[in-house]
């Protein structure tokens, strides 16, 4: 028999006892004891299943046997002889049965999640998996993979499969690039067919906080990202909610801002951002509709999808949805609109913490990482091609999964989601995000737990004063676990562990200090903002003229050196700001003045705002990763906003200093 005791990723124990080989005269002998010790660590390797959604660690399996000693045998009352006979036929097969035992019923591989058979994207056979899919992205009929799966279908989706299986047998199932393209037409719309014009009602041209901002020049570019959000609105037409199955936009009931560019719908994350900006603007009732977009969505999906398409419904993003809704509670006091939405806030919570979270040295942090299977659809050519380094469909599964993670966090890519040889070096194909336990991810999940807290706070049932305290109790828990496991002291940062090689990496990104974004840490200890100058002195975080950088890395990925993004921008300012020490707070201010002078210098240039910007030059825009630099830009101008609102009697347009290059 074969019996596994295994506690986590790190030990299994395997007690074999070989089975009866000679009848009653064999349960005269002591029993034999033999012993297979699984130690994990070290390299990922993928399950024979190819799942690929699990944490794999590899394990080494040794076997031991004890035998009875000479003594235990002797005493028996056999013939020296016979014993010899019985202990020889009774080693060798008890030897072989232990390893073979081990060999078929023990995994080398120990998961710390379940494994099950991976979905696709979504259901739909067009735009989330199947030939007509495949077929289509990988013959580059468009530049940008993206451009097919936000289509319309002109017919329904079985007529359209039907016209696809008919026209690749016209074809010889190799049709030419230019006649797929002349299929696609005649069967797709051009993206964009799910909106009409839409605007907004609740628009002024004059929001209370530019006659806040003293610098003259500030106000105006103030008041020009208050225009934009015209062009960024967005309302579906009547005919999504009436026919959904022929578009991949999630229909929601009330318009949206999105980002812009090749960003047609709404995203998760941005919104938090966005939300900034619309409540400056005094757009509440744009704000409201957009958080209550969210809410059905997690009551009909569970959680909040990557972005608004159904292609993206197996992934979601960073939780930003309690800390908008607060947004919107403080700007307008409608408690009541937080205490009708606590639940649903409460149930994606739990979404998270069921379906993300691991355990790290006695502790419950998370990961990002959801589940399915193949290519990401919006991005499916790229995806088929930098999978076609692995051999087995079971690795390239799993590096899907790894792209998907990242996609997940927001930060696609980055070298901080590498792990080769228990370092950021690499490439994507070192992708290991679902082995990383990324430091805002756990810091976001504790702010939401004191959001639910706070708005369950505002009932005055008993229930929910009791669900108030266990929402506080799981903000503390929280709390505790990323200070002890995430927080150096030395070093004076929290930052990411590796699963994989049981450490913190020590490589810098703007979310290593995320907590002090959301107050998670020890406002009583007043060293604690000395150590996290000393970290931001000892990296020179200072010294580049456009901007802190997403990491020291430069490997080309959008979200590595030298690119700058809007949210990081802001998560440090209010983070350094909210430290009882004047002059993290006047860091703060000075980084402020910085992002928003190249914001409006870039703006001054081009008209546009950006989606990334580049630390090395003031004003510069960024570059790198899967397609070109995008305009709008949603995030940048809602970040760009708050910042100008706080300090508004500040910043100034006038150039104070000159900064040195960066590397």
């Amino acid at each position: 028999l074969l019996f596994l005791c295994c506690t986590g990723s790190r030990m299994a124990v395997f007690v074999l006892r070989p089975a009866r080989l000679f009848g009653w005269r064999w349960d005269n002998l002591l029993p034999t004891v033999g012993s297979a010790v699984c130690t994990a660590g070290g390299t990922l390797k993928p399950l024979a299943s190819g799942t690929g959604t699990q944490r794999r660690t590899s394990c080494n399996v040794s076997v031991k046997l004890r035998q009875p000693t000479l003594w235990e045998l002797m005493r028996r009352p056999y013939p020296p002889a016979v014993v010899v006979v019985i202990v020889a036929c009774w080693l060798v097969p008890a030897t072989v049965r232990a390893a073979a035992l081990v060999a078929k019923e023990v995994p080398y591989i120990v998961d710390n999640r379940q494994q099950e058979t991976l979905k696709p994207s979504c259901e739909s056979e067009i735009y989330c998996h199947g030939e007509l899919l495949k077929t289509v992205q990988m013959s580059e009929i468009y530049p940008d993979s993206k451009t097919f799966v936000d289509m319309k279908m002109r017919k329904s989706p079985n007529e359209t499969l039907d016209s696809f299986h008919e026209f690749m047998v016209a074809q010889d199932n190799s049709p030419s690039k230019a006649k797929l393209k002349e299929w696609v037409e005649s069967n797709f719309e051009k993206p964009g067919a799910e909106f009409e014009n839409w605007t907004p009602d609740d628009w002024t041209a004059s929001p209370k906080f530019l006659a806040r901002i003293k610098d003259e020049d500030l106000r105006g570019f103030a008041s020009e990202l208050n225009k934009i959000w015209h062009s960024l609105g967005r309302k579906m037409t009547s005919d999504v909610a009436l026919n959904p199955d022929l578009y991949s936009i999630i229909h929601v009931d009330h318009p949206v801002i999105v980002p812009g560019g090749r960003f047609r719908e709404f995203y998760y994350w941005d919104s938090y951002w966005i939300v900034k900006g619309l409540l400056l603007s005094e757009m509440y009732s744009t704000t409201k509709g957009m958080l209550e977009n969210f809410l059905s969505i997690i009551q009909r999906y569970g959680f909040i999808p990557n972005g608004g398409r159904i292609y993206y419904s197996m992934r979601s993003q960073p939780p930003l949805l309690c800390g908008m809704v607060k947004s919107y509670v403080d700007a307008t006091n409608d408690t009541k609109f937080a205490m009708d939405s606590v639940e649903t806030l409460e149930r994606e919570f739990q979404f998270f913490m069921n379906n993300y979270v691991t355990e790290v040295n006695n502790h419950q942090l998370a990961t990002y990482g959801y589940k399915s299977s193949g290519p990401r659809p919006e991005s499916y050519r790229e995806d088929v091609l930098s999978a076609g380094i692995f051999q087995r469909e079971e690795d390239k599964q799993d590096y899907y999964c790894e792209l998907k993670a990242a996609a997940e966090s927001g930060m696609d890519f980055s070298s901080r989601w590498f792990i080769k040889d228990g370092t950021n070096a690499g490439n994507l194909t070192d992708l290991k995000c679902r082995s990383i336990v990324a430091v805002e991810l756990n810091a976001i999940l504790y702010w939401n737990a004191l959001i639910i807290a706070e708005f369950y706070g505002y009932r005055n049932d008993i229930g929910s004063i009791a669900k108030k305290e266990e929402y506080l109790a799981k903000a503390d828990e929280l709390k505790k676990a990323i200070n002890a496991v995430l927080w150096d002291e030395q070093e004076g940062a929290w930052f990411d562990y590796d699963l994989i090689n049981k450490k913190l990496r020590k490589y810098f990104t703007p979310t290593n200090l995320s907590p002090l974004w959301v107050g998670c840490y020890d406002r009583e200890d007043k060293e604690l903002p000395k150590r996290i100058l000393a970290y931001i002195d000892r990296l020179q975080l200072d010294r580049y003229p456009g901007g802190v950088p997403n990491t020291l890395q430069n490997t080309n990925e959008q979200w590595d050196f030298p690119n700058v993004w809007a949210p990081m921008q802001h998560m440090l300012v209010m983070g350094l700001d909210s430290l009882d020490n004047a002059e993290a707070k006047e860091l703060a201010f000075s980084w402020a003045q910085r992002w928003v002078r190249g914001n409006y210098l870039t703006f001054n240039k081009t008209h546009s705002m950006f989606e990334k910007y580049d630390a090395q030059e003031l004003g510069g825009h960024g570059s790198g990763g899967e397609y070109e630099v995008q305009t709008g830009f949603g995030w940048t101008n809602g970040a760009a906003m708050d910042l100008m609102n706080k300090y508004a009697d500040r910043l100034t347009t006038a150039h104070s200093h000159t900064y040195p290059r960066g590397p």
